[in-house]
């Protein structure tokens, strides 16, 4: 209100998307009146003050918005982020938070909250629908009110809320600006998602306080164009800003691209960048400040900083003396603390150790948190018994100046964000191969790297000396890190049960091998994985070309690992790839050798160097090559093939990640529609398309035991290749079905081409599901032409970029689309094979209960033998994804290995014979 009341001409810009975007401005007089309107809806829901308020919102303008509503009434917010692609991790989140939280209402915008999973009891208000026509008077809170609940990072189960009050904000923000020192003349930037302090507290709420301007605009302008941070301070004429050190890195990488664009940036306006959330690296910073002086940068620009949650964010921060006073230091010191805060670091008694000296950091002032809500234990731990704040920190003060040199808490910090040692852990020991309660994750920072790397040591349990099975392994934990929380781990490493050191309660010291590792105890088991590695990818062959040797660059770009390591005979996958990869691999492709359009396909047939590059080069001279349903996912291993039949959008990457488990173990292959090439025509028949594919598995492996199975519509396709086989006299051991029951004409009925063209566009991620559910009503009647416009209008540019997709593409992929399911429609199923294993997983519709009794069981009436209904994680679309494959690989390969004992052993002895011979 002091803002809208003494600063009306100034207010909040939302940027839309990056530098070239819209924007949208709204002051602070419209702010108070759009907040004070939704406190209007959130009174008549029954709130009264100090009621708890959870927001899980995503785009700025909608969560200011209901922050501030939260605020004026004397409720109590707390930010919580989405967890997409998880309904059984966000389900599990939002439960434990609505126990801790006395049962609060949630706030969150209609896309969102028809993704929100089922939760008993949860009570959720829309947003949209909480405003009314006249703004309702505001609460007066008192000094010790709590004004704002910030979750900590941690598992589903145990995150904290920390209790922020009215007399701690305000204490903050003064004591911010003594040393930020703004002004209503300056203009802030914040790309950082709200659920994180820093951008609530030092990007919003003390720009507000001083009435100064404020840019806003979505992390994913800024995380897939990272230039996009400094074009924004130029056009915006930013003054302060936020980012984590591992920006800087990434800005560092692009400043030559920026250079030869020839591109102008004016940097003259910023005084500061704040960097926190994790450690800056002395030589990230002088090199980007150095890449940047000359568009204007200042030489001290760049402010190395620490706060907490618990501190209200920034409580100590290196105001312009980075980087003089850190020459000889390999990390920035983190500077002097705000007024009111008192820092000191103290030993295993919580006794004050001298200047110089290394102990836990402790922190007390005005600022700082009283505890951790409805968490009584949890605020014991966390003070000393003279009242100070443990921060979990290990450093030292030289000078008065902070230095942190650790962390006693067990946590790791990559990119920014926190990861929890057991979390990791914890996911990695459900893996097969790995033992239980022998996995250990753990930092390590490699001199001048950018941020923290991962370490996982683990004891594989396998047979001693089958390398085969640990390397399976080894890609098996590689995978596993990369799709579930998104980056790679540094160092693999298989090590010995006794060289776990663990307590007398059986806790692993991960603290102790952190310097074991960083002392060079490993250093044989990590040349091990090393020598292993280049075996089983087939030994090093120099590359033989121009374009090869950028091929080799760019895969150990994007895979972070030597290019002079990789070989011309490296696969991309094998490496590490997966499919979330291959959008970049597309990207820095065109960049580099000026190949644009780069089918997905073509990677996954040609993913080795040497292949890709004669593709490249063969693709410029003599156009598609002719039509094989057939993708090699993984081609190793001695056991039985699996085929995977394509779901109904006709396209096969929904297994890449798959199939990277099944390396060492059993050859993965995809069949893929026909259709998706120019100038090749769909399967008229639905006998065309089984023929067609039997045909193609048959060619690949000319005799039985066959294992087949598909995804969704592939299920019954898997089932009538099954049939073919069998009739022609094979052996078919395996037939599976992933989610899908034998009557699919119901469901194709309901898809006319509308239908289709938006259930691929959610598929692709181009839309959400509320208006998955909503756009078909909106387009039915409308010209086919039209209905595809309109869906991309909607889609964001970047997810489309990604995809290489306009409408043409998309158009001709729905109408492909299209056409499996008219051949569908015709489908009745017929016959039977000995036995199917379904794959079940939270169906489209109705319960998982309902969907397994009435509709999957209906496989019995096909079999001649009994069936196995197996239970899957995830939902129908999410069963495959980053966060589930793990645990759904797992389940598969055990029912292979159950259904193909005796195939895999006939193929064993057969394969002994042939080489014996």
């Amino acid at each position: 209100m002091h803002a809208a009341r003494h600063h009306s001409d100034s207010g909040i810009r939302y940027c839309l998307g990056g530098v070239e975007a819209a924007f949208q401005d709204q002051s602070h007089p419209e702010l108070l009146d759009d907040a004070l309107r939704v406190l209007g809806g959130l009174r008549a829901q029954g709130l009264r003050p100090q009621d708890k308020v959870v927001l899980i919102l995503e785009r700025p303008r909608e969560f200011l918005t209901a922050f501030w509503a939260a605020v004026l009434g004397g409720f109590v917010p707390c930010p919580m982020a989405p967890v997409r692609g998880d309904s059984e991790r966000w389900a599990a989140q939002l439960a434990h938070v609505d126990a801790l939280l006395d049962r609060p209402l949630v706030i969150t915008s209609a896309s969102l909250g028809a993704e929100l999973p089922p939760v008993d009891g949860l009570s959720v208000g829309i947003l949209d629908r909480l405003y009314t026509a006249e703004p309702a008077e505001p609460h007066s809170a008192a000094p010790e009110d709590t004004a704002l609940l910030v979750l900590t990072s941690g598992s589903t189960g145990n995150s904290k809320a920390v209790m922020l009050t009215h007399a701690n904000l305000l204490a903050s923000m003064a004591a911010k600006n003594g040393h930020h020192r703004l002004t209503a003349a300056d203009t802030s930037l914040n790309w950082i998602s709200f659920d994180h302090v820093a951008a609530l507290l030092e990007c919003h709420l003390l720009p507000l306080s001083t009435g100064s301007r404020q840019l806003h605009v979505e992390p994913s302008v800024v995380l897939a164009e990272p230039l996009e941070f400094l074009r924004l301070i130029s056009r915006h004429d930013v003054t302060m800003t936020f980012t984590p050190n591992f920006l800087l890195g990434q800005l560092n990488s692009a400043a030559e691209r920026l250079r030869d664009s020839g591109e102008r940036l004016d940097l003259t306006r910023l005084r500061h960048i704040v960097s926190g959330g994790e450690a800056v690296v002395r030589t990230t910073g002088e090199a980007f400040l150095d890449h940047f002086a000359p568009y204007g940068m200042a030489p001290d620009a760049l402010w190395p900083a620490f706060g907490m949650t618990e501190t209200c964010a920034g409580s100590v921060y290196s105001r312009k003396t980075f980087p003089e006073v850190d020459l000889d230091s390999e990390f920035a010191s983190l500077g002097t603390p705000v007024h009111g805060l008192r820092m000191r670091i103290a030993d295993a008694d919580d006794r004050e150790l001298p200047e110089g000296e290394v102990g836990e950091l402790q922190l007390a002032g005005p600022m700082v948190t009283r505890g951790y809500y409805n968490n009584p234990r949890a605020t014991a731990e966390a003070f000393t018994a003279d009242g100070w704040f443990r921060s979990g920190d290990l450093g030292r003060i030289d000078a008065g100046r902070l230095c942190l040199v650790g962390r006693s808490k067990d946590s790791v910090i990559v990119n920014g964000v926190n990861y929890f040692s057991h979390e990791i852990e914890t996911s990695l020991e459900q893996l097969s191969g790995v033992a239980g309660s022998y996995v250990a994750a753990f930092p390590t920072r490699a001199p001048g790297a950018d941020t923290e790397q991962l370490v996982i040591a683990f004891h594989p349990d396998v047979t001693e000396g089958d390398e085969a099975a640990l390397y399976q392994v080894l890609t098996a934990v590689r995978s596993s890190v990369v799709m579930h929380w998104g980056f790679r781990p540094s160092v693999l490493l298989p090590l010995p049960k006794d060289a776990f050191p663990k307590t007398s309660l059986g806790k692993i010291q991960r603290s102790l091998m952190r310097r074991r590792l960083e002392a060079g105890d490993y250093d044989s088991h990590q040349r091990a994985v090393a020598d292993l590695t280049w075996r089983m990818l087939g030994g090093y062959t120099a590359p033989a070309s121009d374009t090869e040797r950028a091929l080799c660059e760019i895969y150990a770009e994007i895979l972070d690992v030597d290019p002079d390591s990789v070989s011309a005979g490296a696969n991309f996958f094998d490496l590490g790839g997966t499919s979330l990869d291959i959008l970049r691999l597309r990207s820095r492709i065109a960049q580099r050798l000026g190949v644009t359009g780069l089918e997905i396909i073509t990677v996954l047939r040609a993913p080795t160097v040497r292949a890709l590059a004669a593709r490249l080069t063969e693709q410029a001279t003599s156009g598609t090559p002719a039509y094989d349903p057939i993708v090699p996912m993984q081609t190793s291993g001695t056991k039985t093939p699996l085929f995977c039949v394509h779901p109904g959008v006709g396209e096969v990457l929904v297994f890449v990640n798959l199939a990277k488990y099944f390396v060492g173990d059993r050859p993965f292959y995809a069949l893929r529609a026909r259709g998706f090439d120019k100038d090749e025509k769909p399967f008229a028949t639905f006998e065309q398309m089984i023929d067609c594919y039997v045909d193609a598995i048959r060619a690949r492996q000319p005799h039985g035991p066959y294992a087949i199975a598909g995804y969704s519509y592939g299920g019954v396709v898997a089932f009538e290749i099954a049939k073919v086989l069998r009739d022609q006299g094979e052996r078919v051991d395996f037939v599976g079905s992933f989610n899908l029951p034998p009557h699919i004409k119901y469901r194709m009925d309901e898809l006319d081409f509308t239908e289709t063209a938006v259930n691929l566009a959610f598929f692709l991620s181009l839309i959400d599901k509320k208006q998955a559910r909503e756009l078909p009503g909106r387009l039915r009647g409308l010209p086919v032409e039209e209905q595809v416009i309109r869906l991309m209008d909607l889609a964001p540019p970047d997810r489309l970029a990604e995809l290489d997709l306009d409408s043409q593409k998309f158009g001709d992929w729905a109408e492909l689309a299209n056409a499996l399911t008219d051949l569908g429609r015709s489908y009745r199923p017929t016959g039977a094979v000995p036995s199917m294993s379904v794959f079940y997983a939270i169906p489209l519709r109705g319960t998982k209960q309902d969907w397994l009794d009435n509709e999957l069981r209906r496989w019995d009436e096909h079999t001649t033998g009994p069936n196995r209904y197996i239970e899957v994680p995830g939902e129908h679309y999410t069963l495959m994804s980053p966060q589930h494959v793990a645990s759904f690989q797992a389940i598969l390969r055990r029912e292979l290995d159950r259904a193909l004992a005796d195939a895999d052993a006939h193929v064993a002895i057969t394969t002994e014979t042939e080489q014996s011979c």
